[in-house]
């Protein structure tokens, strides 16, 4: 590994100390405060992934990783936690659920439902539906159900109605068609997902139940 790649973590992390005893502007920001300035971060490494060069990837992630840092630097003033605790708990919870990696363990046949599984257990989750962001937009939120859902044995084509006519270069411009049509009929096609969206989330809730 590269000498000067821990090196530069520190220095970062020396950086955003210095900025909140020395920045009245970094100094006075809270976890509150920095939430836009996360999601804005965040949806900037989506366009760079999407549509960058390798050099605004990088810029961009920076930008992100700058968040990490200065949350972290937030709760390690009043001694919640640091950035060395962010990076172990997710190195461990990484290495707890690649066994096939880490250990012995075999390589699951379905890696992303052996993935939820073991969040499942870990995180004691009644629901398959717990722990998904509810201000993710209606098609995010719906697309994360259906997996969580079929990662547990609830099969999309018992949920919702197939659509199997639509081919993989036509799902993009089939979602725009619709927000057209909605837009014609004045409804707002985000709020009309987030009712059927609510409608499914009931479904695999009573699946889960048994009713």
């Amino acid at each position: 590994m590269d000498e000067a790649r821990p090196a530069e973590l520190y220095r970062l992390a020396e950086v955003m100390h210095r900025l909140r005893t020395g920045c009245p502007w970094d100094a006075s920001q809270t976890h509150s405060s920095l939430v836009g300035y996360l999601v804005e971060e965040t949806l900037e490494v989506v366009e760079a992934i999407e549509a960058g060069t390798d050099a605004d990837l990088a810029e961009e992630l920076g930008d992100l990783l700058l968040q990490v840092f200065f949350h972290s630097e937030i709760a390690a003033e009043t001694g919640r936690f640091s950035v060395e605790d962010v990076a172990g708990r997710i190195a461990d919870k990484l290495v707890a659920r690649h066994p096939y990696v880490f250990a012995d363990g075999p390589v699951p046949d379905d890696l992303v439902s052996s993935w939820e599984r073991a969040k499942a257990v870990e995180k004691s989750r009644a629901s398959v539906l717990e722990g998904i962001p509810e201000r993710m937009s209606a098609l995010t939120r719906a697309a994360k159900v259906l997996s969580r859902a079929s990662s547990h044995g609830l099969e999309p084509d018992d949920l919702v109605p197939p659509a199997r006519d639509v081919a993989a270069d036509g799902i993009g411009p089939a979602l725009l068609a619709l927000v057209a049509r909605a837009r014609e009929l004045g409804v707002d096609p985000e709020q009309a997902a987030r009712a059927s969206l609510r409608t499914l989330e009931g479904r695999v809730r009573e699946t889960e139940s048994g009713v």
